[in-house]
């Protein structure tokens, strides 16, 4: 069941479990953070975020059109979650741009291997934040049950025996 942005209380809930998420992971009051609800149904992601490391300043997306997710809280916790982890994301992406020739192998490999790696990293720490503090403690499978189920995944695959 993907949730729906309807009235004006679904998006001031939104904005409260923001606050409460900001305050939670300490982003507060050492970033600027604010909550954009976008309404464009056009837009595929249900959660992104731009940030300004310099100034500290950081805007959490939410797709209140369209959302993927059956959890936005879990959504926002995700995507605060990866303005936490900015500046380490940052080493280790200049890390690569640094250590690799772009388009190279090893460059594509590293970067690969950082990206889901991140990724996989943010959702673990997600789901523990939400576990021991969520409201809504139950996870999202909208990506999951969209993918292909492990035979289906290795059918026409040939016998190596």
């Amino acid at each position: 069941m993907i949730v729906e942005i309807r009235g004006k209380e679904d998006k001031m809930e939104l904005e409260r479990l923001f606050d409460k998420w900001c305050k939670k992971l300490r982003l507060t009051p050492q970033w600027d953070v604010k909550l954009e609800l976008v309404q464009d149904p056009k837009w595929k992601k249900t959660g992104d975020f731009k940030i300004d490391p310099t100034d500290r300043k950081a805007i959490l997306m939410l797709n209140v059109a369209n959302p993927k997710q059956e959890n936005m809280e879990e959504v926002i916790v995700h995507e605060l979650m990866h303005i936490k982890m900015y500046p380490l994301d940052q080493v280790c992406e200049s890390l690569i741009v640094n250590n690799f020739e772009e388009g190279t192998n090893g460059y594509n490999f590293a970067y690969q291997q950082f990206f889901e790696n991140l990724e996989v990293t943010v959702e673990e720490l997600t789901k523990c934040f939400l576990l021991e503090f969520g409201e809504n403690r139950s996870l999202s499978y909208g990506r999951c049950a969209k993918g292909k189920s492990f035979n289906e995944l290795y059918d026409g695959l040939k016998s190596i025996g």
